[in-house]
Formats: structure tokens, C-alpha cells, sequence
């Protein structure tokens, strides 16, 4: 992540916004100030000419490659209104609502632990999560910097313990911020502020009313929760990096993107949802710096919303 920009942005946010052997270690619970009450998706934003476009992702499981950020940003306002703690378990995503739950699993070592999204970056391109020092070292990765790593969101947080709230099918796709454990709840659709040199959408503030006769929360998976529980799951032996620039149900659309931008990329398939889809991307790699190149080579051709992912 940018140092200057992740300053700046945590600075105008101001009221704002699985299982095998294991050991365990604790490290301290999130601490989540008073003001920061609010569950926020977001408005689409614009950085470095790539859009982003925040949303309700309960179903998200994505792989890529992991960075860490903490005494820069020590005490600073989260994109939600928290404070960043480099000693709690925290993360920065580009999309994801916040504040939410997700496990990490350090691909490269099989650390797996539950941090609190809280923020928005990384605004470095190809990298999937930036997380809290102290994650960093649960995870094993604080002394290189970057991991191959598996997000996959648990529940949303809750807004003044980090309890997991599932998300509940009768939630709007699109909006919103809820009070938690208010008796009558507002819903309004959460509005990040502009980060500075970027191009936000244009704000769309609606307001509802939840209906009362909602279904109570399910008391909350404690391993759901932020705890500082470190699982050691089975990984694979070898992952490779893959520059991915998209995925088709239409192998027609596929090749069409794939001859646009040049011989360097490939056409692969895989099973999702019963659905074959058809991926264009380039690799594998073993390095993340020859992945970095290359991404930074498909871009410069207009493919903005390429990315790194990790597979076998």
C-alpha cells in the first residue's frame, strides 16, 4: 500500500466510515472506539485509474498475495471510523463492507487466523489484503512482507465487540448500514468520503426501515471471531501466481479479450457453481516480482481490473 495515500486516506475518514492439528496463540481483541457504530458497504470509487465497487460478498473466497501494514498508521481513523491498532487483528480491502469478519490462510505455511475488516486498501496493485502487523506475524509473513493467502469471508463484525453477524438472505443486495442491537433499526446506504486524487461516484443516500419481525442473530461460531487462534490447516506442497484478467461463462467473450491482448495470455476452465467457466490470465509464476511485471504489462494494454491469484 501506498504510504502516502493510506495516510491520507485514514486521516479524512473522520466519523465515517479449516481444520487440523493446531497450536494457539491469543493477541489482543480489536478495541473499537465509541463512534464507530455504523456497518458500512460504500460508495464506487476511482484510484489510479481502476474503479472499485464495494458491496455485500458472502460468499467471497479469493486467493492473491497479502501485505501488512502498522507503525505508520498507529492510532490513525480506519475508512469505518475505528482507530488502527498494529497490535490488533485488522485488515484493509478494497470492496468488502466493514466492518466484517474474514479468515486468512497464509498459503505458503497453512497459518490460518480471523481478522477484522476495517478499512479500505491495499491501493498496491496485486495485492489482494493488507492486514495489521500483528497479524502479519500470526500469519507468519511479517519478516518477508507479502504471502500467498486464501480470503474467505466468516460474518459481518459486530460494531462495538467484533461479534459476527451472519449476513441474512433478507438483507438489500445493495446498501447498507445497520445499527447492531438498536430495537428499531435504520438503514441507510453507508457513504465512504472521497479519497483524496480520486474520482467518487456520485453519493445515493436512501433510507428504510428494517422490518421488526427479522430473524434473531444465531448466537456467534467462535470461529468466526477475531481471537488470535491460530489454526494450522492442510495447504498445497507448490502454488503457482497467475496473472488474471478475467473469467467468462461465453468462451466466445473469453477469446475475444484473450486476442485483444496478446499472445502472452491463455485460456483455462474451471468448475464453479455447476457453471464452467473460462479464465484468461497468464503464468504460472514462481516469483511474485515476474508476477508483478506481468501484470503491470497487461494493464498498461487497458486491462485494469487484472489481478494476481494463487493456484496449483
Amino acid at each position: 500500500m501506498f504510504p502516502g495515500l493510506r495516510q491520507t486516506f485514514a486521516l479524512v475518514v473522520l466519523g465515517a466510515l479449516v481444520a487440523g492439528c493446531a497450536g494457539t496463540q491469543q493477541a489482543p481483541q480489536v478495541t473499537v472506539p465509541p463512534n464507530s457504530g455504523v456497518y458500512r458497504i460504500g460508495q464506487p470509487y476511482q484510484i489510479g485509474g481502476t474503479w472499485y465497487y464495494p458491496r455485500e460478498q458472502p460468499d467471497y473466497d479469493e486467493t492473491g498475495i497479502a501485505s501488512w501494514y502498522g507503525p505508520t498508521f498507529d492510532g490513525n481513523l480506519t475508512a469505518d471510523g475505528e482507530i488502527f491498532d498494529r497490535n490488533a487483528l485488522t485488515a484493509a480491502h478494497r470492496t468488502l463492507p466493514m466492518p466484517v469478519n474474514v479468515r486468512i490462510t497464509n498459503l505458503e505455511n497453512g497459518k490460518s487466523v480471523v481478522v477484522r475488516v476495517n478499512d479500505r486498501g491495499p491501493f498496491a496493485k496485486g495485492r489482494i489484503i493488507d492486514v495489521s502487523e500483528q497479524a502479519a506475524k500470526l500469519l507468519g509473513f511479517y519478516g518477508v512482507g507479502t504471502a500467498r493467502v486464501r480470503v474467505q469471508y466468516m460474518a459481518r463484525a459486530d460494531l462495538s465487540t467484533g461479534q459476527p453477524q451472519p449476513f441474512g438472505a433478507g438483507t438489500p443486495a445493495q446498501a447498507v448500514t445497520a445499527v447492531a442491537a438498536a430495537p428499531a433499526t435504520a438503514v441507510e446506504s453507508g457513504v465512504l468520503p472521497p479519497v483524496p486524487g480520486t474520482t467518487p461516484a456520485a453519493p445515493q443516500t436512501q433510507t428504510a426501515t428494517v422490518a421488526p419481525s427479522a430473524p434473531a442473530t444465531p448466537a456467534p461460531d467462535p470461529g468466526a471471531l477475531p481471537t488470535g487462534q491460530v489454526t494450522t490447516v492442510p495447504v498445497p506442497a507448490v502454488t503457482h501466481l497467475y496473472v488474471q484478467v478475467g473469467a467468462f461463462s461465453n468462451y466466445q467473450n473469453a477469446l475475444r479479450l484473450k486476442n485483444r491482448l496478446g499472445d502472452d495470455l491463455k485460456i483455462s476452465t474451471i468448475q464453479r457453481n455447476r457453471q464452467t467457466l473460462y479464465r484468461v490470465r497468464s503464468g504460472p509464476y514462481d516469483k511474485t516480482d515476474d508476477a508483478d511485471a506481468a501484470l503491470s504489462k497487461v494493464m498498461d494494454l487497458g486491462a485494469n481490473d487484472a489481478h494476481i491469484v494463487v493456484d496449483q
